[in-house]
């Protein structure tokens, strides 16, 4: 597990970005990476940052050190599957940490329930003749330990650059009218993409500019009400009186006459049957009998409609976060 701190040095010792040290840290000896200056602006990014100190810098016996520990904990995983397959426990191995400095090993699991390893945690004590400590995870946290590479082509987030997962929800993807395709929007451990929450607070920003869907407004053709909004674009779907839908611009809303609550009928995008830019005729609106079943599905998978109360969809599986 990676951690973020603040360490200081001995005395008149320097560091640069990217140098790789032996540090103590509140589990014991640790091997780590100096990442910047502990400034305000850096610690203004913290929450509850650990604190601990540089001991030097990694020489060449440190290296040769690390790579030992790396075969000794293959050889320990191993151990530790096969006890836990001695004591028949529901909980599964997933990644076995021995600290540099052999204060203790780690060992990550994942399990439903609660798990009575006191029995595993003698035998474990007596095989790898160090203090041995239990730790359960959730599915974001074993893609956090052993998932390379995300969809995007890119080194998973959680395994670089995030050191703590933010919950991340429907709502987020909804908005951003990302696909609402689960295979496509689920991350590594099968939840979320953390990445749907990088720039859901600007699309929450833009969307306070624009009138809510349902609002009575009044533009420089006349009264019209909001049908759908285009966030980034800064432009809203408007059906006028005459029945005429036409997408305009944020700054044609002259007055709102009536704030709408954000729900309303489903909304045909652009290029769809009677949805036009300004000065264009609407065709018709004397929907045929046949169309009002696929009005009715796309309420449920147009994103532009979601409101309150989608609020059980944020309470699905994938809201859940570590």
């Amino acid at each position: 597990m990676r951690i973020l701190g603040v360490f200081g040095v001995k005395g008149s010792d320097t560091f640069v970005r990217g140098n790789q040290v032996i540090c103590r840290t509140h589990r014991g000896t640790e091997t780590g990476e100096v990442l910047c200056e502990a400034t305000d602006a850096a610690l203004a990014g913290l929450q509850d940052p650990k604190n601990g100190q540089i001991l030097r810098q990694q020489s060449d016996d440190d290296v040769r050190e690390l790579r030992r520990l790396f075969e000794q904990q293959q050889h320990e995983f191993e151990t530790c599957r096969q006890r836990i397959g001695e004591l028949k426990l529901d909980m599964k191995l997933i990644d076995v940490e021995r600290l540099y400095g052999g204060e203790r090993v780690v060992v990550y699991y994942l399990s439903e329930d609660r798990v009575d390893f006191r029995e595993l945690v003698k035998h474990l004590a007596q095989d790898f003749q160090t203090r041995v400590e239990m730790r359960q995870i959730g599915v974001r946290d074993e893609a956090k330990l052993l998932a390379d590479y995300g969809d995007c082509g890119k080194p998973v987030c959680c395994n670089t650059h995030l050191s703590e997962m933010p919950p991340v929800s429907m709502r987020m993807a909804k908005l951003q009218k990302a696909t609402l395709d689960p295979s496509k929007i689920s991350g590594r451990c099968g939840r979320l993409k953390c990445c749907l929450r990088y720039e859901y607070d600007t699309y929450q920003t833009l969307q306070k500019d624009l009138p809510p869907v349902g609002s009575e407004i009044i533009t420089n053709n006349g009264r019209a009400r909001v049908l759908a909004q285009e966030i980034l674009a800064g432009q809203v779907l408007v059906q006028t009186e005459d029945m005429r839908r036409i997408v305009i611009d944020a700054d044609e809303v002259l007055t709102v006459l009536k704030r709408g609550s954000g729900r309303n009928k489903p909304p045909r995008r652009e290029g769809q049957e009677g949805v036009t830019r300004p000065g264009r005729e609407t065709p018709s609106y004397d929907r045929p009998p046949e169309q009002t079943g696929t009005a009715v599905e796309d309420v449920a998978a147009d994103p532009l409609n979601a409101t309150d109360s989608d609020a059980s969809d944020d309470k699905a599986p994938d809201d859940n976060a570590t």
